[in-house]
Parts: C-alpha cells; structure tokens; sequence
C-alpha cells in the first residue's frame, strides 16, 4: 500500500510539474506596443515626473539567431534615449520577467531610465521570442540569442563594456547572468538582479511534494546559482523577504551565497513580495541605491 501511496503521489507531481517549461513561460501576443497609452495590469504605474519624451522612445526589430539556428528570427525591441548618444552615454540592459510583453514592463523601463536623474540611463529591453510582437516560440536557448542581439545591437551602435550595465527581474536573472558569466557580443561591467530564482532544479522541487530532479520533469538547463559563481563583475541582489513566487531563502539567497567576485551587495526589502519591491522600497530609495551602485568604482 504504501509503495502505491508514493506512486500516487509521483504521478500527481509530474502531472503538476510537466508544464513548467510552458508555465515558466507566459506570452502575450500584441498587435501593436501602446506603452504609456497601455491600459492593461501591470505592477505600478510611475507619476507623470518618469515621462518619457517621445523623442526618446525608439521601438525597432532585430534579428536573433542562436548557434543552433539555420535562419534569424524577428524580435522588438525598445530603447529609452538618444540613439546618437549610445556610444558615450551608460546603458541598462534590462532583460524582463516570464509575463505578458514589454507594454507589462514599460513602467519598469522608465523607472531604470531615470535611476540617477530625469532620463539619465539609456535602458534597452526586448521581447523574447513568442513575447508581444516578437516573432517565433518561446525557449531557453532563444532567450539568450535574443538578448545576444540587443547586446551587439548596442555595440555596433559604439556602447564600450564599462558602461553596459546588466539588469534581470525574474524570468529575465537567467540571461542576465547566463549572458554576464560567458562571453558574447559585449561583456558587462555590472551586474543586478532582482527577485532572482536559483536554478530549474529548485523551481521544481518548490513546487512539488517530492524533491525530484528536475531532469525528470523539465528540459530547462536554467541554474543561476551555478553561473554566478563564473561572474567577477561587481554585482547587485535585491530581493524581497516575501517573494512567493522566487522565495528569498531557496532562491535570492542562495545565488547571492554563491558570487565570488570581486565586490558584491544584498539590497533585501523587508515585506515585499515578488513584484512590488520598487512600491514597498519607495521609488526615489530604489532609484538611488541602484545608482549608487553604478557609480561605484
């Protein structure tokens, strides 16, 4: 009987986990980007004092191609400034959560774009295959190839390494750190994540009775807390205390433990969940500490 019971409960674990490649994933197809016209749910909505000037916002496609690859797929992309200034100015790669399309993270963008002053940071962001209007399916390894175009996009628009600075929430720590950890188009000098989750393996084993391999239920090859441990860039962890999605202890925590670099910091935010840090922090203490950061030598 009890043999049976164990049996039972395996089946009804991967029943639940089976999906978790698709529910990591969670896409909505757009028309067309309305950004501040966008009246969708989202975390927060920032005052008119985040505005952005229409000049400023320049949403264009890229073509992304991973090794593996015979043919280049079409993604967007947004970036927060001028253009002509990307070789002189710093910029915040910001590689977005598992949800919706870039309209869901605009506010976002625009609160890393006046991190340090009115429109002080270029922020360039893209939807990942299958996101928004970007072209083809959601996958580990095109994630990666996607932001790996934005990435050469920046430096053939002159951008140096020592002023791109990489920024992950959510969903997004895994190309941040993947794309920080091992060289491609350009090599940050910075590296934060926000609400970062440790690996595949741990995200099934949270959200299973049994603590089985991921292998077992997941094809994702996502581990965080290993590819860290390969960054020597400065980094920067923020987290809330009651993420219930990412949670601080198995997840933050644990990636955070294992950077050896040569300099890092923990900004945890007491009583914030997973999408409300910048709310609970306050924006103005949120802005601050992360230029701070970026202005640290």
């Amino acid at each position: 009987m009890k043999r049976i019971y164990i049996l039972i409960l395996i089946i009804i674990t991967v029943s639940s986990c089976s999906k978790l490649d698709d529910n990591l994933y969670n896409p909505d197809v757009l028309e067309e980007y309305k950004l501040e016209g966008f009246d969708g749910e989202q975390d927060f909505v920032l005052d008119a004092s985040y505005a952005i000037p229409a000049n400023l916002i320049n949403v264009f496609t890229l073509n992304s191609q991973s090794a593996s690859e015979s043919a280049a797929t079409t993604i967007y992309a947004i970036y927060i400034g001028d253009i002509s200034r990307v070789a002189t100015d710093t910029v915040i790669m910001y590689c977005h959560g598992n949800k919706s399309h870039m309209d869901f993270y605009w506010q976002r963008a625009k609160l890393l774009a006046n991190v340090g002053g009115k429109n002080n940071y270029g922020v360039l962001m893209v939807d990942y295959r299958g996101f928004g209007m970007s072209g083809g399916s959601p996958s580990e390894e095109g994630m990666y190839a996607d932001v790996n175009s934005a990435l050469s996009w920046l430096n053939q628009n002159g951008l140096t390494n020592d002023r791109l600075v990489m920024y992950g929430f959510s969903l997004g720590t895994a190309p941040a750190c993947e794309l920080t950890a091992n060289t491609r188009a350009m090599v940050p000098s910075k590296l934060v994540l926000e609400a970062p989750f440790a690996s595949a393996a741990v995200m099934v084993q949270d959200a299973s009775v049994l603590a089985l391999p991921s292998s077992f239920v997941t094809s994702l090859k996502i581990d965080n807390a290993e590819e860290i441990k390969k960054v020597n860039q400065p980094f920067l962890w923020i987290h809330g205390t009651n993420d219930e999605k990412n949670s601080f202890e198995s997840n933050g925590q644990v990636v955070y433990n294992n950077y050896q670099g040569s300099y890092g910091e923990a900004l945890t935010i007491n009583g914030a969940k997973h999408s409300d840090v910048p709310v609970i922090y306050g924006f103005q203490n949120y802005c601050n500490d992360i230029d701070l950061f970026i202005k640290r030598q």
